[in-house]
């Protein structure tokens, strides 16, 4: 798996998005695929006429994204006795009789179903199957998702990939979505092109892996070349970011571009996981620390001014206290400024949590110290960019997001959608202040 985090928003989504203003509601939890998904299911279970429905759009990458989504399903029946709720997303497939156990529940549905319009359709229908979930390491090739606009947000995501061919000892996330399959590029470039159509000022290309891109298409083409040809065939594009990035896939077109590219947002999210290279290989990672060290100096001189974040996992098994420290060290030694810590939680089947655990306080000592790390390393990059002049893209609720995605917020309203130009007065420790 590319990465268990919410890429390169910074932003911890693994729970509730938004409830959809329409006959049919969906709470969305978990990774940037899943936001572009919910759009799809929105779309087709409202064409099936299926008003009143709620969709929870779940997350099975941590117990405790699985407990949030329960949590929220067992919310939405008590506050909507008279709802019919549909669960689906990796939770689905990773543990869809848990969800199926549910009385809260009406309907499971897998994740290689719930982008068909015949599910939605049988859904409508008086005998629809109350568990419709297939084996999804059999599917093959990418969905299509190509929503036309995102309700109640200033930039779009669009799908390139799905699923994972690698097998990391912690994840569970390929058993929820199978191998990895790519959307063509040619099918990718034309949607973004129509988002810009729409009014998108920025897209985030997302997917579980998306530096796996192209593998299984026709010429293989790389995931850099996708970045260039969807810059190329959609001139109007302002901003271009992509989820978040195996490190050790990057190819030499991604770094180019990168590079040259303007238009592509200099803030990269990495899946790194660890800073031990026994802990590294024990979670059957395809990076030493020395490659993560390498890389991240090599696209600072690639693009000065680049920020980096990074998923980290605390209180992996076996990890000893010297194995965390190199954890904690690697902050910065790649001069992270963004963290995404994720305390070790067991997943069903998954190789590492047959391994010997780390006693349960001693995760969360971790997590917490490693938090700590991470909040440090914010507050010294975001007192760097006070007295500069950035450029923001504005959101509701008077916010906005400068190119290296850092949230800004401002004095009085603003527009959503609006690209400015700001100065930069103060910052609170997590997020800017405009003047």
């Amino acid at each position: 798996m590319g990465s268990p985090s919410s890429g390169p928003s910074g932003v911890n989504l693994a729970g509730p998005g938004r409830r959809e203003q329409s006959g049919v509601d969906v709470l969305t939890f978990g990774c940037r695929l899943n936001i572009a998904e919910s759009e799809t299911i929105r779309r087709e279970a409202t064409a099936a006429g299926l008003d009143g429905l709620v969709v929870v759009n779940t997350c099975a990458v941590t117990a405790e994204a699985s407990r949030q989504a329960r949590q929220a399903i067992r919310r939405v029946r008590r506050e909507r006795p008279e709802a019919r709720i549909v669960a689906t997303g990796c939770g689905a497939n990773v543990e869809g009789e848990r969800l199926a156990a549910m009385p809260e529940v009406n309907h499971v549905v897998g994740n290689g179903e719930k982008l068909r319009p015949e599910t939605w359709a049988r859904l409508a229908g008086p005998d629809s199957a109350r568990v419709q979930v297939s084996d999804i390491m059999a599917a093959r090739g990418a969905p299509q998702v190509s929503p036309d606009g995102f309700e109640w947000r200033t930039r779009a995501f669009v799908q390139v990939q799905n699923g994972c061919d690698h097998r990391c000892t912690f994840c569970v996330i390929p058993f929820g979505r199978g191998d990895s399959r790519s959307v063509p590029l040619d099918s990718v470039a034309d949607q973004v092109a129509r988002l810009v159509d729409n009014g998108y000022a920025e897209v985030v290309l997302t997917g579980v892996d998306i530096t796996s891109y192209g593998a299984d298409l026709e010429g293989q083409p790389r995931l850099g070349a996708l970045v260039k040809a969807v810059l190329r065939r959609a001139p109007g594009l302002h901003r271009l970011r992509l989820s978040s990035i195996d490190s050790v896939e990057a190819d030499d077109d991604l770094l180019d571009a990168l590079a040259t590219e303007r238009r592509l947002m200099p803030h990269l999210h990495l899946s790194l996981q660890a800073g031990d290279d026994l802990i590294l290989k024990r979670m059957k990672r395809r990076h030493s620390r020395k490659d993560a060290i390498r890389f991240c100096e090599t696209v600072r001189e690639l693009r000065p001014g680049i920020a980096l974040g990074a998923d980290i996992i605390a209180g992996f098994p076996t990890e000893t206290e010297a194995m965390f420290e190199r954890s904690v060290d690697l902050v910065d030694a790649c001069e992270l400024t963004q963290l995404h810590v994720f305390p070790y939680s067991p997943r069903p089947g998954t190789p590492a949590a047959r391994m010997p655990a780390v006693a349960p306080e001693a995760v969360k000592e971790r997590a917490r110290r490693l938090r700590e790390k991470g909040a440090d390393a914010l507050r010294r990059f975001l007192a760097a960019q006070v007295g500069r002049s950035h450029r923001v893209l504005t959101e509701r609720g008077g916010v906005g997001r400068t190119e290296a995605f850092t949230p800004v917020r401002f004095a009085t309203a603003v527009e959503p959608g609006r690209l400015l130009d700001v100065d930069i007065v103060a910052h609170d420790g997590r997020e800017l202040k405009a003047g």
